[in-house]
């Protein structure tokens, strides 16, 4: 973990347990008691909501550096959202009185951190206007735009998630989604090759995201 001494290291090893998940999963889920905060060594996470009976809304893909369940620090008692390992994936059970002690003690740290859950929040706040106001083909365009990021597709994020994964980030049903996929690909905004997605005319997708 970066910013922090070899002090800070060492109060941190006797408060947290290392685990294996393997691909599928789940980490923790929503509503259940939140003793730990998860830190991700290595490997890729899902971040999803469950909104009702057999839906959910796919929030985020954590990787490796980011932390999992942190306001769980800040007095909340459950898991505010499931995740499960997209990846094999090495995860950090850290002690959440443990890690705010540490906060408290290294503020450069505590920004770090704090700077990460700000961005996520802003992203929560995109989805959310997404859901709101978009129409599925603006949906699909917005999810697919994040998945595309560099660091995702660095990861061949695409190849890692179903068709049913991607309709669940755009709140669309699967069918939907398939049925958008197709279409952008006879207008030559993508390219579909098997499981993978390549994004061929990302202008014009920014302008289906922004126009909804």
């Amino acid at each position: 973990m970066q910013h922090l001494t070899e002090d800070d290291l060492k109060f941190l090893d006797h408060k947290k347990k290392q685990l294996l998940y393997l691909k599928g999963e789940n980490i923790f889920k929503q509503g259940a008691f939140a003793p730990y905060v998860m830190y991700i060594q290595t490997g890729l996470v899902k971040v999803y909501l469950q909104t009702g009976y057999e839906k959910q809304v796919n929030i985020r893909i954590a990787k490796a550096g980011d932390f999992l369940a942190f306001s769980s620090i800040f007095g909340e008692d459950v898991y505010t959202y499931s995740s499960v390992a997209i990846n094999d994936a090495e995860i950090c059970m850290i002690d959440k009185e443990g890690l705010r002690e540490l906060l408290f003690k290294n503020n450069e740290f505590a920004m770090r951190i704090t700077t990460s859950n700000y961005k996520n929040e802003n992203h929560l706040l995109k989805i959310i206007s997404s859901i709101s106001y978009k129409q599925m083909r603006g949906k699909l365009a917005t999810a697919l735009i994040y998945l595309s990021s560099k660091e995702l597709l660095n990861e061949k994020i695409f190849q890692l998630l179903t068709r049913n994964d991607i309709a669940d980030f755009a709140s669309i049903s699967t069918e939907s989604a398939i049925k958008f996929l197709k279409e952008f690909e006879k207008e030559g905004i993508l390219k579909l090759d098997g499981k993978d997605i390549i994004i061929e005319d990302y202008d014009r997708l920014n302008l289906i995201a922004k126009s909804g």
